[in-house]
């Protein structure tokens, strides 16, 4: 699996489409360990680049704090899967959490 987190000065990014960067996490499923890990410049936000983006970079699913449902929907069509309502701001220790199935969520915090 290859996840990507939105990334903003180090940090997960409050409003996904307008990231610096997407820390992107290649994982071994068989041991739930990451295996590689990668930073990359967003290409910019435009509607509906994103989701087919990062599609191309072979990414499986998305990590974030918040996402409009559109964006979601978006994803899903690129059978890309979403988890948003991340809390923490350490883009490795979500994918790690999330891999032990302990990470925290909250509310999505977008509201379009």
């Amino acid at each position: 699996m290859r996840y990507a987190i939105p990334v903003s000065q180090g940090k997960l990014a409050a409003h996904f489409g307008h990231c610096e960067h997407f820390a992107l996490f290649d994982v071994d499923e068989a041991t739930n360990t990451i295996v590689h890990r990668e930073l990359v410049a967003s290409p910019g936000h435009q509607p509906g680049l994103l989701p087919v983006w990062l599609a191309e970079e072979g990414v499986t699913a998305v990590i974030a704090g918040g996402m409009g449902s559109r964006a979601q929907a978006l994803f899903r069509e690129n059978r890309i899967q979403v988890i948003v309502g991340a809390l923490s701001d350490d883009p490795e220790q979500i994918v790690l959490t999330h891999l032990q199935g302990t990470l925290a969520t909250g509310e999505n915090v977008c509201d379009h």
